[in-house]
C-alpha cells in the first residue's frame, strides 16, 4: 500500500485501503466491541459468512502458533543478518578445516568482493563446532596449505582503478615501508630500468610485487592460495592482488644480468646521493644451493650444508655503518672468482667521483698478486691470510709482552676483548712488505692473521674495522633465513641472479626503515618485520585518501612516531593521501600523512 505523505493522522488510522487494516478493525469490532456479525459485515462491507470464517481463522492461528501475531510482524533489532549461501557457507568451512583464522578468512573473501564481518564468520563456525585455533607462530602461520575443495579461484590481476572501498589485510604493515621506497627515489630507478612491463603490468607494479613478497618474508612463490588473494600486498604494488606464481616464474625468465647490473648501478648512485656508503665495503662471498637433477654448475662450500654441493657461488659488497649492500653477482665461476674484487671496483668507478678506497675481504677472495694490484692503485685492503703450520708455530713463539688487548664492538652496542701484535712481513706479489696483525682470543682454537698495506691506522683500529666484515656474514644468514635466498625456484643462474637482486633490494629498504628507529637500528629484517611490519589491519580508499588503519600492537606508538619524520609523494598511489592510525573506535594514537600532488 502506498501512503500519502500529506493525508492527517486521523484520517491514516480512519482509511482502510489496506485488506489487513480493513479484517483487523472488523475483527476487533466481532471480539472486543461484541457487535453482531450481521452489523460488523454491514460496516466493513463483508458478508456474514465471510465475518464468521474470518473470526474462526483467528481463533485457529492464535490456537496453533501463539508466539506469532497474525497481523502485526515483530521488529528485529541490531543488523540484518547476512544471508550466507550454501557455497559461501562451505567455503568458509573448508579454509577452517585448512587451519586459516577468521580474520584471514575475511581477507579471502573480500577479495571476491563478498563483504562479510568477522562476527558473522565466527558465530557460523561456533554454530558448526569450530573452536578457536591454538596460537600459532608466524613460521606455521606462513606454511598454510589450503587443499580442502572447492578450490578457491583468485582475482585477475589488474591496476588498481582506486574507486572508493575498504578491505582487510594480513599485510597492512607493508604500507609503513612505502615512504622509504618514494622518498630515496627506489620508484624512479624502477621506472627508468630495463626490466620488462605489459599493457597490464607497469614495469614499477612488476618490480615491487617481487618486492611485496620478500619483504613479508613469503616462502619463494611456490604456493598462492592466500597471498595472493589479500587485497594488501597488491595494492602496495598498485594492483587489486598480486599475480599468481607462475607469473613470477615467466617474468623473471625474460630479465637478464645487464638489467641486474643496470638497477643496482642506478641503486649505487641512490646510495651514494643520500651519504648511505661510504669509503669502506666489506666483501664476501656466498652459496645459493642447487636442489635439482642434471645440473651444470660447479660445487662449492655450503655452511649452511657444512659440505659442498653443486650451487651458484655469489658475491655482494656491504658498507659496514650502513648494512647497504651496494652490489651483488651470482654469476661467479671457479675460474673468475679471484678477479671479482676487481670487478667491484670497476662497478663502483662508473658515473661516480668518490670510489671506494678501502677493501675488507677475507683469504678466498682473491689472491695475492691482485693485492699487489690494489696496493699499487692506492685501495687499502684488509684481509686474512691463510693458515699455515709455520705461520702457526711462529705466532706461538712470541713473546708475550708484545701482546695488547683490544676491544671489539658489535652491532648492538656490546663487544669483547681480543689479543693482537703486529710485524712487517714480505708477500709474494707486492712490492714492499705488508702488515701482519695476529690476533687471538676471539673464540678459535687457531689465531686469526689479517695482512693490509693500511701503514698509518692504529694497530685497534685495523682489527676493529675487520670483526666489522663479519657483519656481512649475519647478513648472509640473514637473507638465507629471512629472504629464503637458498630456496631457488630454479637452476638457471638468471632467475636466480633477480632473485638475488630483489634480495638486496629488500634487505636495504629494511636498512632504511631501520635508520633512526630508536632501539631497533641493528635489528635485523626478521626482527622488524616481526616487531613493526608483521601487522593485520584495515585499508579504505575514497577520493583523497588512502587510510591504513593498523591493529593495536606493544611497538605500535613508536612505529607511528617513527613516520612521522617522512612526508613523501608517493606517485603510484594515484596521489592520493596516505594516512596510519590505529585501528581503535574511541581514540586515535597519532596519524600520519603524506600530502600527495
Amino acid at each position: 500500500m502506498k501512503i500519502d505523505l500529506n493525508i492527517a493522522p486521523d484520517k491514516y488510522f480512519l482509511s482502510r485501503s489496506n485488506s489487513y487494516h480493513k479484517q483487523y478493525d472488523a475483527l476487533k469490532a466481532y471480539f472486543v466491541d461484541r457487535l453482531p456479525a450481521t452489523e460488523v459485515a454491514e460496516k466493513f462491507g463483508y458478508s456474514v459468512n465471510t465475518v464468521y470464517s474470518l473470526a474462526r481463522d483467528l481463533k485457529l492461528s492464535l490456537s496453533e502458533y501463539p508466539d506469532e501475531d497474525p497481523f502485526f510482524k515483530p521488529v528485529s533489532l541490531g543488523r540484518k543478518p547476512l544471508e550466507l549461501t550454501n557455497e559461501m557457507r562451505d567455503l568458509i568451512i573448508s579454509l577452517r578445516k585448512a587451519f586459516v583464522s577468521v580474520p584471514e578468512i575475511k581477507s579471502i573473501l573480500e577479495s571476491r568482493d563478498v563483504k562479510i564481518s568477522m562476527s558473522t564468520i565466527n558465530d557460523l563456525l561456533k554454530k558448526e563446532g569450530f573452536t578457536r585455533l591454538p596460537r600459532r607462530s608466524s613460521k606455521s602461520r606462513n606454511t598454510i596449505d589450503i587443499q580442502s575443495p572447492p578450490k578457491i579461484m583468485p582475482e585477475k590481476t589488474s591496476a588498481l582503478c582506486f574507486e572508493a572501498e575498504r578491505f582487510s589485510t594480513q599485510y597492512a604493515g607493508l604500507f609503513c615501508l612505502l615512504p622509504f621506497i618514494a622518498h630515496y627515489g627506489i620508484d624512479e630507478a624502477i621506472a627508468n630500468s630495463d626490466y620488462p612491463e605489459t599493457s597490464i603490468l607497469s614495469r614499477t607494479s612488476a618490480i615491487l610485487s617481487f618486492i611485496s613478497l620478500k619483504l613479508t618474508s613469503i616462502k619463494r612463490y611456490s604456493s598462492d592460495d592466500l597471498w595472493c588473494m589479500d587485497r594488501g600486498p597488491g595494492c602496495f604494488a598498485g594492483l587489486n592482488v598480486l599475480p599468481k606464481a607462475a607469473w613470477f616464474s615467466s617474468y623473471s625468465s625474460g630479465v637478464t644480468r645487464e638489467m641486474n647490473m643496470s638497477f643496482l648501478k642506478r641503486l649505487y648512485g641512490i646510495w651514494r646521493e643520500n651519504g648511505l656508503i661510504g669509503e669502506t665495503a666489506n666483501i664476501d662471498f656466498t652459496t645459493i644451493p642447487y636442489w635439482g637433477d642434471g645440473d651444470a654448475l660447479e660445487n662449492n662450500w655450503s655452511g649452511k650444508r657444512n659440505k659442498s654441493m653443486a650451487s651458484m657461488l655469489a658475491i655482494l659488497a656491504q658498507d659496514p655503518d650502513t648494512g647497504i649492500i651496494c652490489y651483488g653477482d651470482t654469476t661467479v665461476r671457479h675460474s673468475t672468482q679471484n678477479d671479482c674484487i676487481m670487478e667491484f671496483l670497476d662497478f663502483t668507478k662508473e658515473g661516480n667521483n668518490q670510489p671506494i678506497n678501502c677493501l675488507v675481504f677475507d683469504s678466498k677472495a682473491t689472491t695475492y698478486q691482485n693485492l699487489g694490484k690494489l696496493d699499487k692503485k692506492s685501495i687499502i685492503f684488509i684481509t686474512i691470510k691463510r693458515r699455515s703450520q709455520k705461520i702457526v708455530k711462529h705466532i706461538e713463539s712470541l713473546d708475550e709482552k708484545v701482546w695488547k688487548n683490544t676491544r671489539v664492538k658489535q652491532a648492538n652496542g656490546k663487544g669483547r676483548t681480543v689479543k693482537f701484535c703486529e710485524e712487517l712481513l714480505d708477500v709474494d706479489g707486492c712490492d714492499r712488505p705488508l702488515r701482519h696483525i695476529y690476533i687471538t682470543g676471539n673464540g678459535r682454537v687457531k689465531p686469526a692473521v689479517i695482512i693490509t698495506n693500511d701503514m698509518s691506522d692504529a694497530t685497534g683500529n685495523i682489527v676493529r674495522k675487520y670483526s666489522r666484515r663479519w657483519l656481512v656474514e649475519k647478513e648472509i644468514s640473514e637473507h638465507v633465513e629471512f629472504f629464503h635466498l637458498n630456496r631457488n625456484s630454479s637452476g638457471m643462474v638468471i632467475k636466480v641472479d633477480f632473485d638475488f637482486t630483489m634480495t638486496i633490494l629488500a634487505h636495504n629498504i629494511y636498512r632504511l626503515f631501520a635508520q633512526g628507529l630508536n632501539g631497533f637500528s641493528h635489528c635485523e629484517a626478521g626482527s622488524l618485520f616481526n616487531k613493526f611490519i608483521n601487522n593485520a589491519g584495515s585499508v579504505s580508499i575514497d577520493e583523497k585518501n588512502i587510510i591504513v588503519s593498523l591493529k593495536k600492537k606493544r611497538n605500535l606508538p613508536l612505529l607511528l612516531e617513527h613516520m612521522q619524520k617522512f612526508d613523501t609523494q608517493i606517485p603510484w598511489l594515484n596521489d592520493l593521501v596516505l594516512q596510519f592510525k590505529a585501528a581503535s573506535t574511541t581514540k586515535i594514537l597519532t596519524k600520519f600523512v603524506i600530502y600527495l600532488g
